[in-house]
């Protein structure tokens, strides 16, 4: 079980649960007989193997324990979000009686002591909650430092700051295995690519979301991220790169689909709107094809979203005026219909093709 990630162990732990299942149901339908020997040495070294994964990563072992530990999710998240504010009110109910001196040493120390107090948890956090709380806090705590930091020092807001909190956040996330963090390190630095290209396009950099065309590259450069760097020890980490990438691809162009004047091409606002929705279908099907072939269910499940609402607002733009409100749903309704049967076909594809 070396190199073996809580993610991997939670799986794996999981994957027994299901087998021992399975097995009393085939012990109640006759089908196998109790207290064979092979099952009894089976049991014998599963037992073994979920004692390990329940000392080294603290693994839920059945569904009630699964539901807790949804509940302590929630918890740390709350409890991080919490701490994060009055992190927040604390340094400004007393931050007009310090000296500058005092509050660039506060504002340099303070990350500094909550990065030490994460990585000291973590030692001893099977569980990973309270690492990740700890975690969290110790972003929201960066995040506001250099915000102050450029206050203090009347310092021009710009969008470099993005590039120490999205630092800050993937280390936090790497170290700590921590996929919240990852998303924070995501958006980050998808922001400050996006407000790059648009200062490159005569924009100021607050005002690079006015042209959704800037998150496409960031798109490109997430999804194929993960190909080039292995990821055999955080397996959970690649989807979400993928989804955040499917995100900054297609939300711009859907945007774009119905607001052509957010875009660099210089097209009348129509055809922008067409080429857009096209592209929108055409990329959609194009990731459903790929992560049906990849086995990327997270892949698949996006573009099938996208692609359905893609569509549906092209009925709505078509029909909505046009049809009588009963019919527009009961085409919206028929169309579902035919998805359902095309994405059986495919699964079943998918199961022959094994």
């Amino acid at each position: 079980m070396n190199g073996t990630s809580r993610f991997e162990a939670q799986q794996r732990a999981d994957e027994i649960r299901i087998f021992r299942k399975e097995l009393a149901r085939l012990e109640a339908e006759g089908i196998v007989e109790a207290g064979d020997e092979k099952f009894e040495a089976i049991f014998r070294h599963h037992d073994q193997i979920l004692s390990h994964l329940a000392r080294s990563f603290d693994v839920d072992r059945d569904i009630r324990s699964r539901q807790l530990s949804w509940g302590m999710k929630i918890a740390s998240f709350l409890g991080a979000l919490a701490l994060a504010a009055s992190a927040f009110f604390l340094f400004h109910q007393f931050w007009g009686g310090l000296s500058d001196t005092t509050q660039v040493l506060i504002l340099i120390a303070a990350p500094l002591l909550f990065f030490s107090a994460t990585m000291k948890i973590r030692e001893k956090d099977t569980t990973g909650y309270f690492t990740k709380l700890a975690a969290m806090v110790t972003f929201a705590c960066f995040v506001l430092d250099i915000s102050m930091l450029g206050q203090i020092f009347d310092l021009t807001p710009s969008d470099k700051a993005l590039l120490p909190w999205a630092a800050l956040a993937f280390l936090l996330a790497y170290s700590c295995d921590l996929r919240l963090l990852l998303a924070a390190g995501i958006v980050c630095i998808a922001a400050f690519i996006a407000a790059r290209f648009g200062t490159w396009g005569g924009l100021y950099w607050l005002d690079f979301g006015s042209r959704p065309e800037n998150f496409i590259p960031v798109s490109v450069i997430l999804f194929f991220f993960p190909q080039f760097f292995s990821h055999e020890d955080r397996p959970e980490f690649p989807p979400i790169y993928r989804v955040f990438a499917i995100l900054f691809c297609l939300l711009p162009m859907l945007v774009l689909s119905s607001w052509g004047n957010g875009s660099y091409l210089e097209w009348d606002s129509k055809s922008v709107e067409h080429f857009y929705q096209l592209a929108g279908f055409a990329v959609s099907a194009i990731l459903v094809w790929a992560g049906l072939r990849r086995q990327w269910v997270e892949v698949v499940n996006t573009g099938v979203v996208f692609f359905a609402i893609f569509l549906y607002t092209k009925f709505y733009d078509w029909w909505w005026d046009l049809f009588p409100k009963y019919l527009f749903f009961l085409v919206v309704g028929l169309t579902a219909v035919l998805f359902l049967f095309i994405l059986k076909r495919l699964r079943e594809s998918a199961r022959s093709a094994q």
